[in-house]
């Protein structure tokens, strides 16, 4: 991404505030230093990270309804999770998008949704460990890709993103795609969640639609036997759906209620599944019996 403008921290997680460019190139180094520490020490758990205001976090819960529907330990607990995150994460308007408090705080609660019961600050987060960096333009953006086909023919062409994660990179997103958010809920879509999903899938390698399983998931002894479970449920639902994506383009049947872009590959089925788990859990469990229990397994880790 380019032409981005200066990063933006919530300014309730870094302390003391950053000092001007007319102060002496040594007072703006120190400043620099002391930042760091503090940072180091909100991610070590040393310091603990500041609470976010009711006036920030009770509007973003009344946002978004599948945030609104959560009990009030539930919330409690995610409020703590966000405050963690935000120390931990730089967010970057682009084309001159401001981001504010605000902003920040409706993106870090639905990218802690994916974290809620995966325990508290630094054992949660490490699943986020890789990237500080999140990057919001004020619409789509446009990225240019290059693409080599069978025959060796090298194709570029340029591709409409609302959001986008890089492995071990930061996070894209378009804010006006995040702010209309809690208006897809009927439609199982979240940009935020589909894009954290993917960080997910990614902590153990490229993305390929299956995320690293906890320890005995679902009674399974070992890793392989983890995976097996895993994708003998995942890939003959993701082959049904290409199928059921593929009959409504061609050949003008019904239009499946999943995003149909989760035909494009397992990474991106995964990532399409878990927006619609999180937003619309009752349509996803109608639609997807096979697979609710495995993210519930994964999301829900026994102690």
């Amino acid at each position: 991404m380019r032409h981005h403008t200066p990063r933006h921290r919530w300014r309730r997680t870094l302390a003391p505030t950053v000092l001007p460019t007319a102060a002496p190139w040594w007072r703006r180094w120190w400043q620099a230093v002391q930042t760091a520490l503090h940072r180091l020490a909100v991610r070590a758990g040393v310091l603990a990270a500041p609470d976010i205001p009711d006036a920030l976090w009770l509007p973003t819960l009344a946002h978004y309804p599948f945030l609104a529907a959560l009990s009030a330990p539930q919330a409690e607990q995610l409020r703590h999770l966000s405050a963690a995150f935000l120390a931990r994460k730089e967010f970057y308007g682009s084309h001159g998008l401001v981001v504010t408090d605000a902003m920040a705080v409706q993106i870090a609660a639905q990218a802690c949704l994916l974290l809620l019961h995966w325990g508290r600050g630094t054992e949660a987060l490490g699943w986020y460990d890789d990237f500080v960096g999140i990057v919001l333009y004020p619409g789509q953006a446009l990225a240019r890709r290059r693409a080599v086909d069978a025959a060796g023919v090298v194709h570029h062409y340029t591709e409409v993103l609302v959001g986008e994660a890089m492995e071990r990179g930061p996070i894209m997103l378009s804010w006006s795609e995040v702010r209309e958010g809690a208006q897809h809920t009927q439609h199982g879509t979240n940009v935020v969640i589909h894009e954290f999903a993917h960080k997910l899938d990614m902590r153990n390698g490229r993305a390929d639609g299956c995320p690293p399983l906890p320890a005995g998931f679902r009674g399974t002894q070992g890793a392989r036997a983890a995976h097996a479970l895993w994708w003998s449920a995942w890939e003959p639902a993701y082959a049904d759906f290409q199928e059921r994506v593929l009959v409504a383009q061609r050949f003008g049947g019904s239009h499946p209620w999943l995003d149909a872009y989760g035909a494009t590959s397992p990474a991106e089925f995964f990532a399409v599944a878990c927006e619609a788990y999180f937003v619309n859990r009752p349509q996803f469990e109608h639609e997807f019996p096979t697979l609710t229990p495995l993210l519930d397994a994964f999301f829900w880790p026994a102690p």
